[in-house]
């Protein structure tokens, strides 16, 4: 075997076993991040709406909140759009709120809103969106990332990730039970903690 085959083989495996490793730490980052305490006592934030009017998180207050954070160009993001949409239909009445943040640029967003054609709230921010994301005591690490907030705006639990129907009813469950007051906040939390 050449000098030059032999090179480009071992460079060739250490790429791979860095893409490897790289691999299986993001995955670890992703377990902790999901089952992370949380901590934050009432979330509280004003960003704009996709016209430009800043809208305050307390104007939600009273109805649980599904709060995810997405991107135009973020595949999983643009996944699990359909499911949040039919999350909102579904449990509207029983006051379920999902509020869509865009960690994204506003013409990318209101252009992509045409297509998708939200039945739920969209805020709009980079910095400012990453911002509120960390405010969770959980790293920003990537998109998409969902918080759960009660009804009286404490936070419940975070997910990193894409969200799966399995998740939401989980969630939709716990966050009847705290309405119908079967589940206190805590005991709520425990429950969502490993989403």
């Amino acid at each position: 075997m050449s000098k030059k085959i032999l090179i480009a083989v071992l460079l060739l495996a250490a790429a791979a076993a860095g893409y490897l490793l790289r691999s299986e730490m993001q995955d670890e980052q992703l377990a902790a991040s999901n089952s992370a305490d949380v901590s934050v006592e009432r979330m509280s934030f004003i960003l704009p709406d996709m016209e430009g009017t800043p809208r305050n998180f307390s104007e939600w207050d009273g109805k649980a909140r599904i709060v995810n954070f997405w991107a135009t160009w973020c595949a999983p993001c643009r996944r699990e759009i359909p499911l949040l949409k039919d999350t909102q239909e579904k449990h509207a009445a029983a006051d379920v709120q999902v509020i869509g943040i865009a960690v994204d640029f506003a013409d990318d967003v209101v252009a992509y809103a045409k297509e998708a054609q939200f039945n739920y709230p969209i805020l709009i921010g980079q910095e400012d969106a990453m911002a509120v994301a960390e405010s969770s005591g959980v790293p920003f690490i990537g998109l998409p990332f969902t918080l759960i907030v009660a009804p009286d705006g404490q936070l419940l639990a975070t997910h990193m990730g894409e969200i799966h129907a399995p998740q939401i009813d989980t969630i939709v469950a716990e966050l009847a039970a705290i309405k119908d007051g079967s589940r206190t906040i805590n005991d709520a939390r425990e429950a969502l903690k490993d989403l």
